[in-house]
């Protein structure tokens, strides 16, 4: 099958990277003409384990390709994929221009032929409607021309083309970063809101790899068939949820901190229980990203927008900002007075195994102390320092987590990544004006970090 793909960012390189390994034929665009062409270098824009070996030999096998033009992809395509940023507004809603954008576009280039346009892209309640209608809009702009009758100055109007052929369908993504090839090929569900019959069996085609699997040894996956706003729906559903879960053992976390009960202890005994699970349930200094942040505070915006107050996805809000609270009044409970203070921070991006540092809880704690008057100096093993600077220009990011702990008056760890619990903790000790270690993530070992000679401290815990 012929499939486009709108936008290549995270969703959108990675949608149209893993259908051409399984054999579609895909054309990605981008309006970036400069991102394209260090796409069909191999360069990759963001950090995502195994995507450039998959596009690498997608594009040299034929099945891959990049452009920056659109009509050339809407010609070429069946199945168009539009995977363009929604991101949050000051107001919590979010910025649907580039949707807008994207769909009007389309439609300037359909030609008659039938296709399926799928909204990728994380968008309200209802937006289905809307870029249907933008679609129209578009080819109605571009099947008419304005032709001018010189007798009797009389302006006429004429269709050049034939009506728009195409269907919406409603396609959301369940990615996680750092995971997302693994989860493009082992999805739990896969979500298709439409009311077109046709345009569910045209998605049923593209994802057969998943849903009939040829392979015997391989389940098929479970195809959810719902009307467009549910599937809307359920992606907000899901984010919002996780979300809250996270809040939820991060209020629990706080809790145990004030009667003296261990939150890992905890949430390790009430993950037992099939109706919870362990999943989400890692307290910590809160959680950031290209999605959670972004699609809870749009459930409440549209909420409010049809008069509903969500206390509790506002309370999920809530919980998330007070743990960044949290790791700053535990700085000032062991060092008294910040300002003047050193502090190293080990890890920026918001979750190991990328390099996406958008509300990215290091960040906004290293803003804080900065502004404390404190001296930050931070490593990560992916984030660069240019990366970090856009958002915190005077933080200082080295290139080795050592050099990061020298004369440092305190250690605070913010990401996991696995490669921090490999390092020797007497050296950190050593190297350290006052051996104060804050774990943020509580991935070490408190026992083995108070036996190299740490103050080490944890959340709830």
């Amino acid at each position: 099958m012929k499939v486009g793909v709108i936008g290549t960012g995270y969703v959108g390189l990675v949608t149209g990277a893993c259908l051409a390994k399984v054999g579609h034929q895909v054309m990605c665009m981008d309006n970036n003409v400069q991102k394209v062409e260090q796409l069909n270098q191999f360069i990759m824009p963001i950090y995502e384990p195994g995507l450039e070996e998959i596009v690498r030999s997608t594009v040299n096998e034929g099945y891959l390709q990049f452009t920056s033009q659109m009509g050339e992809v809407v010609r070429q395509s069946d199945v168009i994929f539009i995977t363009v940023g929604t991101p949050s507004r000051p107001d919590g809603s979010p910025d649907l221009s580039a949707v807008r954008a994207v769909a009007r576009s389309i439609g300037q280039h359909l030609d008659g032929r039938y296709r399926v346009i799928v909204n990728k892209s994380t968008v309200p309640v209802g937006s289905g409607n809307w870029v249907r209608m933008l679609v129209e809009d578009g080819a109605r702009l571009a099947t008419q021309a304005t032709v001018a009758v010189s007798e009797s100055s009389v302006i006429a109007v004429l269709n050049l083309a034939p009506e728009p052929n195409f269907s919406i369908v409603s396609n959301p993504e369940f990615l996680r970063e750092g995971s997302a090839i693994y989860d493009t090929f082992n999805p739990d569900r896969i979500v298709i809101g439409s009311e077109d019959e046709h345009a569910v069996e045209v998605m049923r085609e593209l994802y057969a790899f998943w849903i009939a699997p040829q392979q015997s040894d391989k389940i098929p996956v479970p195809m959810v068939v719902t009307d467009l706003a549910s599937a809307e729906m359920i992606k907000y559903a899901a984010n919002a949820f996780l979300a809250t879960k996270i809040s939820f053992i991060n209020e629990v976390s706080n809790i145990c901190e004030r009667v003296g009960a261990d939150v890992e202890r905890v949430a390790q005994a009430i993950g037992l229980d099939k109706r919870i699970g362990h999943q989400f349930l890692r307290a910590g200094a809160g959680w950031g990203g290209s999605c959670f942040p972004k699609d809870v505070s749009a459930l409440v915006s549209t909420g409010q927008e049809y008069g509903y107050d969500c206390s509790l996805l506002k309370a999920t809000l809530s919980v998330n900002e007070n743990q960044r609270r949290v790791v700053i009044e535990k700085l000032q409970r062991e060092l008294r007075i910040l300002k003047g203070r050193t502090i190293a921070i080990w890890g920026l991006a918001f979750k190991p195994h990328t390099d996406d540092i958008r509300s990215a809880p290091a960040l906004e704690v290293a803003n804080q102390l900065l502004n404390l008057g404190c001296r930050v100096v931070a490593h990560d093993p992916i984030v660069t320092a240019a990366q970090a600077n856009v958002q915190v220009p005077d933080l200082q990011v080295v290139d080795d987590p050592m050099e990061a702990v020298n004369g440092a008056d305190a250690l605070v760890l913010m990401t996991e990544w696995p490669q921090y619990a490999e390092l020797s903790l007497e050296a950190v000790a050593q190297r350290m004006r006052q051996p104060i270690l804050l774990d943020g993530r509580n991935c070490l070992d408190p026992l083995k970090a108070r036996n190299a000679g740490l103050s080490y401290t944890g959340i709830g815990r």
